[in-house]
């Protein structure tokens, strides 16, 4: 079954307190755990985001299109990457996602994927 880990942090937070040598090893230590999860047959897909700031959100109401500079988010914790993983069950996707180094330092979201049903038309 897939699983999505959404990882969740105060980037501000947890950068400044870093110094550049920490960065960097928890930089090696996240590509070292994909590599981890992609050999054991666990990883589908990997991606760090970049800083909120650079978030564009959009909406479309009554046909109009609005694009807003982001984030409009009032929380602490910001949507930092995502890894999409293989799992036989929710108990060990939470396993995988208790490994993800970035747990330390916010949350982890794990939520199954949903498998949106074929249609053959609207009104199927």
């Amino acid at each position: 079954m897939l699983y999505i880990c959404l990882v969740h942090f105060d980037d501000k937070e947890v950068f400044r307190r870093m110094s550049e040598a920490e960065k960097r090893e928890l930089d090696i230590a996240s590509s070292g755990y994909d590599r981890e999860l992609e050999q054991s047959g666990n990883l589908v897909q990997a991606q760090a985001l970049q800083a909120p700031e650079s978030a564009v959100l959009v909406r479309v109401r009554d046909g109009k299109i609005s694009a807003t500079d982001g984030p409009f988010l009032e929380t602490k914790e910001q949507l930092g990457g995502f890894i999409l993983i293989e799992a036989r069950d929710l108990n060990d996707a939470i396993r995988i996602a208790a490994g993800i180094p970035l747990a330390e330092h916010g949350t982890i979201e794990v939520r199954p994927i949903y498998q949106v049903p074929k249609h053959t038309s609207a009104a199927s």
